[in-house]
């Protein structure tokens, strides 16, 4: 995988002046790091990207992490279990009610991989995937209400020339797709076993998602 060695301000591509700004289909593509996209996101809200950031977020909202060890018990195969989360999930969701952290805006990282460019959306299309971020709470999956459907990434001509000859290649174009939004409160974080790792726990937060963003960092390389 190469990655690209791209430096400076958080630019806007040009060929996107007429952007609708809805959370499907096109997006301009930003040059930059997290933390400056950061500056750009609605006021107020948290970027939840990094272990820290999103170990103090589930402090606010839920105190303390379970105890895995012991709601695990003996296993995903052990009577008991099912019951023991679906009794741990409600009692959190009556514990969060009215607490500050329940409403408040954020953002998360999924992965976004592109396909080659469609002249008739006038993009590179966007398959997205989430992203695992193993924290102290254990391995945290954030998951969109409503995946935003028939993304595109939408890029400036010398962006676009660089992505066409690797795609043409074969080549993997991955970008960090940055979707924020809030917690639904009514499901707001269910917490439950990773099913790859014997006894991690997994927590996910459910988000409603009001704005994407299309971010390539200076960890990946554009070969120009």
């Amino acid at each position: 995988m190469r990655w690209c060695m791209l430096m400076g301000a958080l630019v806007l591509a040009s060929a996107v002046d007429g952007w609708s700004g809805e959370v499907g289909g096109p997006h301009p593509l930003r040059h930059g790091t997290l933390d400056e996209l950061a500056a750009v996101l609605p006021a107020g809200t948290s970027l939840l990207a990094h272990p820290a950031a999103i170990e103090h977020f589930l402090e606010e909202l839920d105190g303390q992490p379970p105890d895995w060890v012991t709601l695990y018990g003996h296993g995903h195969h052990a009577p008991g279990l099912d019951d023991r989360l679906f009794s741990l999930n409600r009692e959190r969701d009556a514990k969060r009610e009215g607490r500050p952290a329940l409403k408040k805006p954020l953002a998360f990282v999924w992965a976004g991989l592109l396909s080659r460019y469609d002249a008739a959306t006038g993009g590179f299309p966007v398959a997205l995937g989430p992203r695992f971020i193993r924290t102290g709470w254990g391995m945290v999956r954030f998951k969109p209400d409503d995946a935003p459907s028939n993304l595109s990434v939408v890029t400036d001509e010398s962006d676009r020339t660089a992505f066409e000859r690797l795609l043409a290649q074969n080549e993997p174009v991955e970008i960090d797709v940055v979707m924020t939004g809030g917690l639904i409160p009514e499901e707001s974080v269910v917490y439950d076993f990773s099913h790859d790792e014997e006894g991690l726990g997994l927590i996910m937060p459910f988000v409603r998602i009001e704005q994407v963003y299309f971010l390539i960092t200076g960890r990946q390389e554009i070969r120009r």
